[in-house]
Order: structure tokens, then C-alpha cells, then sequence
């Protein structure tokens, strides 16, 4: 069976070539590339300079996941094309997604909409790394649930909600995910669905004690969904942000803590994330940092409920790894000097040679950072932390190791300072 391979083409705002008329463009370019990686944005081949209308058209031209990392060939690969554009920059809050405080006259945003795929994402499910195949496994659950949906099946007899859980500590990239999922979804399901709206629920928000009257807003925003939904070809993906807060808050009304108009608006809100389940077009994300405080009830309808934990020695290594390569490529340090990726390290059962010292020294790093528990939010400003502290005139990657090393045992002091005040 032919190795599969989804090819993401990001045409450019001022190209008014029709999808069919950039994919005829793109075709014999990544054909004459013979082996195509995975994860790999062939817009950086010197290769693309000799297409200039493709050029004049084109922005990126992406490998995105397949079932193996390895390199395939492009004419044994069964290739699958998805040409679009971005929306620009910017949400949109509704009327009915906002409230005003009656003591100050403050309007708060409950909500937030998102056309997607928007500018404001590109890029982000590139720069998510994890441990498992979750990236993979959650795009292969969503189109499973699609398929069923086409089948018409009972969800009665065989059931799937369409909804997702994320939980696990702060900073682990649970709402990033959700975000990119959506905007991965606009490109590879466009074929089904014309339009993608992400709207993002804000729990905290929606039950502070400002939002005691929230009740009615929170039914003219459930509103709005309903008749976003209604069109079958938007996909409307609703992200409700630290659910835990609605279970929390039912517990607290119960107890004569809350307002009662407070319990009103969650049961409002869950009661309509429950109906979504009936819609063809719809697919709820969540997240949460205390999984203990989520409603059961809601949980069980959840038919994916993955732990996002601090990244691993492994991840934390490739997560590094792009960070360094994206600096030597922006100049910011300099010569460029190669960086080999895991597999390779392994493969020598990470045997010192003079080649892979400075990667060597990274892996030193990344079991360090993972040791610590560090999580993707400061995985990602390590390299920054490290350049503005322990950095001068030398810009050569082996130092930026030493940097990253210091970084590292600063994050330690940082934390060890805050407990103890």
C-alpha cells in the first residue's frame, strides 16, 4: 500500500487563480522533487526560483504528516493536494458575545469569532510538539466522525459526540492545539465545508461574578451558533476554554455561593454543547488544568479525553531543535551550523563524534529542561532568555549551548525564588 502524503499549498492574497489552476502549477513542481519529507516547506528550495509563475502565485508549498517521518518518493506516494488562502488577522466579537458590567458600564467579551484559516494561526500546528501521534490521532478522529455522519448512522446505537478533551498543566499548549486543529481542519476540509468559524468561549469570563445577569447573553450567543450552524457548508468549531470553571460554578450556585443566574448560563451553555452532537457542521473542543473538577456527566460525553503533559526529553530536543535552526536561518546566529534531528542520534546511540558535538550538547540541554519539568510555553522563550542573558559578541552556535544551558538553570531559580515568596 502507497505511503501516504498531504500536500498543503498556501496561495498567495494577490493570486486570483482558481484552486484547480494552482494545483496544475504545483503538480510538476513537487513531482520533480522526487523525495519529499515530511514537515518540510519546499518554498526554501532553490528549485522553486526556476517556476516564477509558480513563484508569482505561491507562498508555501507544505509535506505535512504521513505515517512514517521518513522520506517517501514522490511517485510512489498516493499525494493529496489542499490549495488556500489566509484570512487576515483579527476576531470579531458579537453583540450578543459581550456584556456589560451595570456597576461600571465595562463591556467584557464572553466570546470571540475567528474566520478561518486565519494569519493569525499559520504556522502553529507546525510549531506544536508532543510526545504521541495526538496531532495526527485527533485529525484522523474528526474525519472519522465525519464519515459516520455521511453514513447516517445512530449515535444511538454507535456513538461519538464530536467532542474533545484536553487536560493537563498550564502551558502545555492545550489551547494551542485546539486552535490549530481548527485551522487545520478549514484547509483539509474544504472540499466539505466552504466556510470555518472558531469561536472561543471564555468559561472564566462567562461565570465571573460581573456576569451574575449572563444568562440572557450567554442565549442570544447560543443563538448565533444555531444559526451559524445552520448553513451546512461552515464548519462551526465552538472551544470553550478551562471548562473546569462551569462545573465549579454549578457547584458553587448549588451551594448558595453563586448567583443563581450564574447556574442558568452554564446549564444554558451545556445544554446547548450537548445538542451540538445533532449537528453535522459542528465540533466542540475544551480544555481543562483540573480534570477532577469537570462535570462528570460532561466528561463522559467527551469522546476523546488526552492528557497534554510537560514535553519529554524527546520533544523538548526537537522543540529546541527548531527554535536554534529558525535563528541560524534569520542570521540571528551565525555561521549555520548543522543540527541532526533525533532519529539520527539514536540510530548511533548518541556516540560522541566531532559532527554531533553541538547536537550532543542540545540533548544535554533538552534532558535537563525535560528533568525540570519544563513545559512548551518555556521551552519556547528558553532560547530567547538565553540570548538576552548569556550572550555577547560570539555568536556561534557551540556558545549559544552554553547559553541554553544557563538559561535552563535559571528557570530553576526563577521557580525556587518564587516559592519562596
Amino acid at each position: 500500500m502507497n505511503p501516504v502524503l498531504h500536500i498543503e499549498v498556501l496561495q498567495k492574497p494577490s493570486s486570483h487563480l482558481l484552486k484547480d489552476e494552482v494545483l496544475e502549477l504545483v503538480r510538476p513542481f513537487v513531482m520533480d522533487c522526487v523525495v519529499l519529507s515530511p514537515s518540510t516547506d519546499y518554498h526554501t528550495l532553490a528549485s522553486f526560483d526556476y517556476y516564477p509563475i509558480l513563484k508569482e502565485h505561491v507562498l508555501v508549498i507544505r509535506c505535512c504528516e504521513t505515517e512514517t517521518d521518513a522520506p517517501v518518493i514522490a511517485g510512489e506516494a498516493e499525494l493529496i493536494f489542499y490549495v488556500y488562502k489566509l484570512n487576515p488577522s483579527g476576531v470579531e466579537t458579537p453583540e450578543a458575545g459581550t456584556h456589560t458590567c451595570e456597576e461600571t458600564g465595562e463591556e467584557f467579551a464572553i466570546s470571540h469569532i475567528r474566520t478561518l484559516p486565519s494569519e493569525d494561526f499559520h504556522g502553529l500546528w507546525e510549531s506544536l510538539i508532543f510526545d504521541n501521534q495526538i496531532k495526527q490521532d485527533i485529525v484522523r478522529f474528526v474525519e472519522a466522525a465525519f464519515e459516520f455522519t455521511d453514513h447516517d448512522l445512530d449515535s444511538n446505537i454507535a456513538g461519538w459526540n464530536r467532542v474533545v478533551l484536553f487536560h493537563g498543566p498550564a502551558g502545555s499548549g492545550k489551547t494551542s492545539l485546539c486552535r490549530a486543529l481548527a485551522q487545520k481542519l478549514s484547509i483539509r476540509l474544504a472540499d466539505r465545508f466552504s466556510q470555518t468559524r472558531l469561536i472561543e468561549i471564555n468559561a472564566h469570563s462567562l461565570v465571573s461574578n460581573w456576569f451574575a445577569e449572563s444568562g440572557k447573553s450567554v442565549s442570544r450567543l447560543l443563538e448565533q451558533l444555531k444559526e451559524m450552524m445552520e448553513d451546512p457548508r461552515m464548519l462551526v468549531c465552538v472551544l470553550v476554554d478551562e471548562v473546569e470553571a462551569l462545573a465549579c460554578t454549578r457547584q458553587a450556585s448549588l451551594s448558595g455561593v453563586e448567583p443563581s443566574d450564574s447556574i442558568r448560563a452554564v446549564d444554558a451553555l451545556l445544554t446547548q454543547l450537548d445538542r451540538l452532537r445533532q449537528r453535522p457542521n459542528a465540533l466542540v473542543l475544551t480544555t481543562s488544568k483540573v480534570t477532577d473538577a469537570i462535570d462528570v456527566a460532561f466528561v463522559d460525553r467527551a469522546d476523546i479525553k488526552r492528557l497534554i503533559g510537560p514535553p519529554s526529553a524527546s520533544a523538548a530536543y526537537a522543540i529546541l531543535r527548531s527554535c536554534c535552526c529558525e535563528l541560524m536561518t534569520r542570521g540571528v546566529l551565525a555561521p549555520r551550523e548543522p543540527l541532526f534531528e533525533l532519529y539520527y542520534l539514536e540510530a548511533v546511540r548518541f556516540t560522541v563524534m566531532k559532527p554531533l558535538k553541538t547536537s550532543l550538547r542540545l540533548w544535554n540541554v533538552a534532558c535537563e529542561a525535560a528533568r525540570r519539568g519544563l513545559s512548551g510555553h518555556e521551552l519556547r522563550r528558553l532560547p530567547f532568555l538565553a540570548y538576552a542573558w548569556h550572550m555577547r559578541d560570539d555568536k556561534r552556535l557551540v556558545v549559544f549551548m552554553k547559553a541554553l544551558a544557563a538559561a535552563v538553570r535559571d528557570s530553576l531559580l526563577d521557580v525556587a525564588t518564587l516559592h519562596r515568596n
